[in-house]
């Protein structure tokens, strides 16, 4: 399991390992193509154009367009890679998501990227923190949100094979490759990163490093914190939420709101099968603006966050 990486470990943008992922399926199978809303160079698939021209297609900002063209590309046999910022994405495009994709059960791989907060000082209309409560409902649409760079090109490969819809939410936040032995990517199925029998700390994303360099920190005060990559919001690892409750109390990080996400998957499942404490952290609704760092920190996603949040949740289960 892994350890607390040093804080000079390598930092790796996840965009980087899906374009080179993408362009390594797309010379082995002439039916991918990526669909773009005018976020070439943001979805950094300069190199695809170069590679495959005709291959690639930019509707420029139109959203709509940009979901609904592509499921008809999918009913056409191709296997479109739709990348666009999360927060238009889903939002701007949710009717045709819902009713272009999901309904019709097309062949569509939606990418999201810079989610989160990642735009930062761009504000609330940039913020993407609503899509998991959005898509989760879409109970066909598997929701991947991967830890680092090794995952994400596994899900994305993993995707271009998957008959079905899937929405692959990445950022551009630099996060470090995860430290785990013989990994397996598996959706609905969570990744144990540390050992603890304390409690649990389930993490996706840009957070689940932090989580692990917060159990590292309380391994330190001896606080035995397990913690779970959950990186796939749906379909939920049941089994392994459930091995979680029985250490006692939860803690959920997400870099998104805390209605509707993986918190509330998580809480959902334990309410009406293992009742046990939980905290869920994320954020808790529209955003002021201000940097990555800042926000962060304001909304106390940091590893010392996550580590008070342990202790709290603890509090309550000794209660």
């Amino acid at each position: 399991m892994a350890e607390q990486a040093p804080k000079d470990r390598p930092m790796f943008d996840c965009r980087n390992a899906f374009v080179e992922t993408l362009e390594t399926l797309a010379e082995a199978d002439d039916r991918i193509v990526a669909v773009a809303n005018d976020s070439i160079g943001s979805s950094k698939l300069g190199g695809f154009q170069k590679k495959f021209p005709d291959r690639l297609v930019n509707v420029g900002i139109a959203e709509q367009m940009l979901v609904g063209s592509s499921a008809g590309l999918a009913n056409g046999g191709k296997i479109p890679f739709v990348s666009a910022a999360s927060c238009f994405l889903t939002g701007r495009a949710l009717e045709q998501i819902k009713a272009d994709v999901a309904y019709s059960n097309a062949n569509v791989k939606l990418v999201g990227q810079s989610s989160g907060v990642a735009y930062g000082e761009l504000g609330a209309t940039h913020h993407s923190i609503e899509d998991f409560a959005w898509l989760r409902p879409l109970t066909n649409v598997t929701i991947i949100v991967p830890a680092d760079p090794w995952e994400t090109a596994e899900a994305v490969r993993w995707a271009a094979a998957h008959e079905g819809p899937v929405y692959i939410r990445l950022s551009r936040m630099p996060v470090p490759a995860l430290d785990i032995p013989d990994r397996q990517f598996r959706p609905g199925r969570a990744e144990r990163v540390c050992e603890g029998g304390d409690l649990t700390i389930i993490a996706c994303g840009t957070m689940v490093h932090l989580a692990v360099d917060a159990a590292a920190m309380l391994a330190q005060t001896g606080i035995s914190a397990r913690v779970l990559n959950h990186s796939s919001i749906n379909p939920l690892d049941t089994e392994a939420i459930r091995d979680a409750a029985e250490t006692g109390a939860i803690v959920t990080v997400e870099e998104a709101s805390v209605r509707g996400g993986l918190g509330g998957a998580v809480a959902e499942f334990v309410a009406t099968h293992t009742p046990v404490p939980m905290e869920i952290m994320g954020f808790p609704g529209f955003l002021p603006t201000g940097s990555v760092e800042w926000l962060f920190g304001h909304f106390n996603l940091t590893v010392d966050g996550i580590a008070d949040s342990v202790r709290k949740v603890l509090a309550r289960k000794a209660s």
